[in-house]
């Protein structure tokens, strides 16, 4: 089982399936259409039923009850990875039992996953990890998920002897860009609650996420030869530098843990002429979230002022919500997921999300959709890595919650 499982893991991580925020498709990138195509034949194989392939790149299938009277469940991933990072050529590495040591990544280009930058490695001695080549994402966010499911739901149908109700799985395009509830078709889904599986380390439970925006800002200045400038050129990119200057410096992500919410810069672009920003602005507290909105329009309205000669725009866009209010009339759903890991000696971690995932959007249009561990640390970048033995819990906690569902 543990052979499937990885070869099924890194068969999916070597598709390249990036989403892309600038395109207004969906899914956003044609990529993402070749691990749909695949997973549409690897749920015939396992032989799911009521299999479909939606016009907007959305994978959903059934695994009938073999009982009645029990809900249904639904289990949902994502296909994309993140754009932050290269998710092109991905090519894994095994390490088993691995020593607790540093990782060498590439040793040309001296890039090292280092127990100093990244202790929590130390929690995997003996372990086997998989780690990318250092040149790219390893795509674990979310294939993993989508693996665990596969590999859930396979184990299911080929032993009919452990109860269940109806079973749907779901496969999203675009979350990574915050699109991957957009069109998801929760009446055709039918079920009555479901877990997303797309958290991180061994043990997460999670059902509070960040209130998310996004902010796109435009700054146009004056662009006139140096050499004749004075009082005359209007530097757009100094007006940039102005606007980050009186944002909270501590309320940046890298000062920030827990509840703690944050402003972050994720893109500049700029010359004298025209500068852009995009900023992402989160918090678990709406008040405090509507609160950091209104602040950075604030700021735009101000440098407007002090420089009327320029033009500022500054359009704020939700993203998301906390699902924490809708979870929490159901929190049944959080209890069968705690005691399904108490049953297979996995200790829960019910942590606030410090991000987001489909389940929160899921969650505010009538599905709950609390999210669980993938077992996967440091995703969207070059040293990601994920544990398989932590992955093998999580199939695992997949079926145990499927037959714990029945006893509710």
């Amino acid at each position: 089982m543990r052979e499937e499982l990885v070869n099924r893991f890194l068969k999916y991580v070597k598709i390249y399936t990036t989403s892309d925020e600038a395109s207004e498709t969906c899914p956003s990138t044609e990529r993402q259409w070749d691990l749909a195509k695949i997973l549409v034949e690897d749920l015939k194989e396992i032989g799911l039923e009521d299999i479909c392939l939606d016009k907007n790149g959305y994978v959903m299938a059934t695994l009938p009850a073999n009982i009645e009277g029990a809900p249904s469940i639904g289990w949902i991933a994502h296909m994309d990875t993140a754009p932050n990072y290269n998710g092109n050529h991905v090519n894994p590495r095994i390490i088993e039992n691995y020593d607790g040591k540093d990782i060498i990544l590439d040793e040309e280009k001296e890039i090292i996953s280092s127990v100093v930058d990244f202790p929590e490695l130390k929690n995997y001695i003996g372990k086997t990890l998989i780690v990318t080549d250092g040149s790219s994402l390893l795509g674990a966010d979310d294939k993993a998920g989508v693996t665990e499911i596969l590999e859930a739901v396979k184990y299911l149908k080929a032993h009919p002897e452990i109860p269940h109700g109806k079973v749907r799985v779901g496969f999203t395009p675009d979350e990574e860009i915050g699109r991957g509830a957009d069109l998801f078709d929760i009446k055709a889904f039918d079920c009555d609650f479901a877990y997303t599986v797309d958290g991180g380390e061994i043990g997460e439970l999670e059902y509070e996420n960040f209130n998310a925006a996004s902010v796109h800002i435009e700054i146009t200045g004056r662009d006139i030869h140096p050499g004749a400038a004075k009082d005359k050129m209007i530097n757009s990119m100094l007006l940039a530098m102005e606007v980050q200057s009186m944002l909270p410096v501590e309320q940046r992500p890298e000062y920030t843990t827990g509840y703690e919410g944050f402003f972050l810069l994720d893109s500049l672009q700029g010359s004298v002429e025209k500068t852009t920003m995009d900023y992402i602005i989160r918090d678990h507290s709406f008040e405090k979230f509507t609160k950091k909105k209104e602040f950075i329009q604030e700021v735009i309205d101000f440098l407007g002022k002090k420089y009327p000669k320029a033009k500022l725009e500054c359009h704020v866009k939700d993203s998301y919500f906390n699902m924490r209010e809708k979870i929490e009339p159901v929190m049944y759903i959080i209890d069968l997921a705690k005691k399904s890991m108490e049953e297979l000696g996995i200790i829960p971690k019910v942590s606030p999300i410090r991000g987001g995932t489909d389940g929160s959007r899921l969650s505010y249009e009538g599905l709950p959709c609390p999210n669980i561990f993938t077992g996967g640390h440091n995703f969207h970048g070059k040293h990601e890595y994920i544990c398989v033995e932590s992955m093998e819990k999580a199939r695992d906690l997949i079926v145990r919650i499927t037959e714990n569902a029945t006893k509710l």
